[in-house]
């Protein structure tokens, strides 16, 4: 169980929000060296629709996408045509996938209570917000009460604290128009309510979110189909990010596996039925090239509706900032909502003693730069970590400033606030859990030339080239980005099987400023992708080579593919 709370006279740091940001911020203020006293405040009708039979929230210490990655694993490991073949009913076979979500959402919520509660945090559940007349060193905290069972009304209780750190994370934008009920028609945080298992979806969307549900839906055995406003879905991947190469690979993969893309389309009309079994219909225009216009009909020949069990819509997420009346704190968001902050992670409150972190704050809307920014917010509160306290040298033996008033970087020299982190292609990595994963870390070739690289080029190794991919996986492809002059690498973009962990070899290499020849010396252990990153290698140097190496490979692969498909 948690700390319960008990009224104090001040805490050094309240937390808003329980989301994985929240509850790291509030484990690292509790602990070594600071040893702070923490309150965290969360409500779990607030923090997504995820609970178990009880009631109690499952997303606790999570991510936004805790729900998709369940199910993307349920989804690689319970084989539906094979429940069904046996004769399961429809709600059994759904049940049984989401039990096993369940398991692993609540197995997670389990360890983070453990971990709060060994760290001394003080849990408060309700609604936090900053009072009327501008003081930003007490929370108002509404908690609901239970009318409807036992007649409690709500209660609002005082909190005192040093410093706020507001972590409440996003919400799904929802386009106008739309009629969401939780039931057919959702969000990508309402899904985690879908009650039966659709045989059909249509999700509108061109980003990770869309291609992530698309591939797990359609691995469940509904029909998909994704409906886009731009006319290559490759261009719309690599618009968030994703090298062409990877792009075209992820497109390639949504079509060979049956899923249906709508090009230049958006949702109109929805004909939603009474009858729950009956499909609904959903009208397709042409998009619209600017807000407010009026779409029109789609050209002849192109589809002008789709029937289909359920809909989602995954089209972006916007900061959680309207019921903190931040306004009265003196606290300026920015026209999404989005909280400023200064490279230290501080708000413009005037005290000075309220910062921000996650997805609050705007873009990347990731769990892993909202940790780090959870991480440096603490350290601008209460000074340097252990990590800088036993480190305080960069790697050519420069003292490091500990002084708390800086602002706090990493390694190479980058902040944390939204503005460093979305200029700076060094400052993350990134990673689409599809299937196959996609990942991708430092310059895409164009963002290598715009940025000083003139001589920059590419190489790319296909998974059938390696030992292991021949055997297990042979779709898939990992591609280097180096300066030629050097030989250095400044990127890595990955699609295939455990992508997302082997971005993190290609990350250090980028930031160690390793060469094409550190690859070509490396030795491997057998039977691993990490062959692959010697293979890019020596293909970027033996590029006639390469292609007939390829050229080859891709012969494999389509056998491969024929001999599976006669025996299906």
């Amino acid at each position: 169980m948690f700390k319960e709370f008990d009224k104090k006279d001040n805490y050094d740091l309240a937390v808003i929000g329980a989301g994985v940001v929240g509850v790291q911020a509030a484990l690292l203020a509790a602990s070594a060296p600071y040893h702070k006293d923490v309150v965290l405040i969360d409500s779990k009708t607030a923090s997504g629709a995820l609970m178990d039979g009880a009631g109690n929230d499952l997303s606790l210490g999570g991510p936004t996408g805790l729900f998709s990655k369940a199910l993307r694993d349920t989804s690689k490991r319970i084989k539906v045509d094979t429940l069904r073949g046996m004769g399961l009913r429809e709600d059994s076979v759904w049940n049984e996938i989401l039990n096993s979500c369940v398991d692993l959402a609540e197995s997670n919520a389990q360890d983070i209570v453990r971990q709060l509660d060994y760290a001394g945090v003080t849990f408060m559940p309700g609604f936090a917000s900053f009072p009327d007349g501008g003081s930003t060193k007490s929370l108002m905290v509404t908690q609901p009460g239970d009318a409807a069972a036992t007649g409690a009304p709500s209660t609002v209780a005082t909190v005192q604290a040093q410093h706020i750190l507001i972590a409440t994370g996003s919400s799904p934008f929802r386009p106008g128009g739309i009629p969401f009920d939780g039931k057919r028609v959702f969000d990508s945080d309402s899904i985690n309510t879908l009650s039966f298992l659709p045989k059909s979806m249509v999700i509108t969307g061109s980003g990770i979110i869309a291609v992530e549900f698309a591939k797990i839906f359609r691995n469940l055995g509904a029909h998909v189909t994704i409906v886009i406003r731009d006319m290559s879905p490759r261009k719309a991947l690599q618009k968030i990010g994703l090298d062409t190469d990877v792009a075209a690979t992820l497109v390639s993969d949504l079509i060979r596996s049956g899923i249906t893309i709508e090009r230049g389309a958006q949702v109109g009309d929805f004909t939603v039925p009474s009858n729950p079994r009956s499909p609904m219909t959903i009208e397709l225009v042409e998009a619209t090239k600017q807000r407010g216009q009026t779409p029109g009909p789609r050209k002849g020949g192109l589809a002008t509706q789709v029937k289909c069990d359920a809909y989602l819509a995954a089209v972006g997420r916007k900061p959680n900032t309207d019921n903190l009346n931040l306004r009265s704190a003196g606290i300026q968001v920015d026209e999404y909502g989005g909280i400023l902050v200064d490279c230290r992670l501080c708000t413009t409150a005037p005290a000075g003693n309220v910062y921000g972190a996650g997805d609050v704050l705007g873009r990347p809307f990731l769990a892993s730069t909202g940790s780090v920014q959870a991480q440096a917010a603490v350290q601008s509160m209460f000074g340097p970590g252990l990590e800088r306290q036993l480190d305080a040298t960069t790697d050519e033996g420069d003292a490091i400033d500990l002084d708390p008033e800086t602002c706090p970087v990493n390694k190479l020299g980058a902040s944390f606030d939204p503005a460093s982190l979305a200029a700076n292609p060094l400052a993350f990595p990134t990673g689409v859990w599809s299937s196959p994963e996609a990942a991708w870390y430092g310059y895409t070739l164009e963002q290598a030339k715009d940025s000083g690289y003139e001589n920059a080029g590419e190489g790319m190794a296909l998974y059938v080239e390696c030992l292991r991919g021949r055997v297990f996986s042979p779709n898939g492809m990992l591609k280097l980005v180096y300066d030629k002059t050097t030989s250095r690498i400044l990127g890595v973009h990955i699609c295939g099987d455990d992508a997302c962990e082997l971005i993190h070899y290609g990350m250090e290499l980028v930031k160690g400023q390793r060469t094409l020849q550190d690859l070509l010396g490396s030795l491997y252990s057998a039977v691993t992708y990490h062959e692959m990153y010697r293979i890019a290698a020596q293909n970027c140097l033996d590029e006639v080579g390469a292609r007939k190496r390829r050229a080859q490979a891709g012969k494999v692969v389509a056998n491969r593919m024929r001999k599976r498909n006669q025996q299906d």
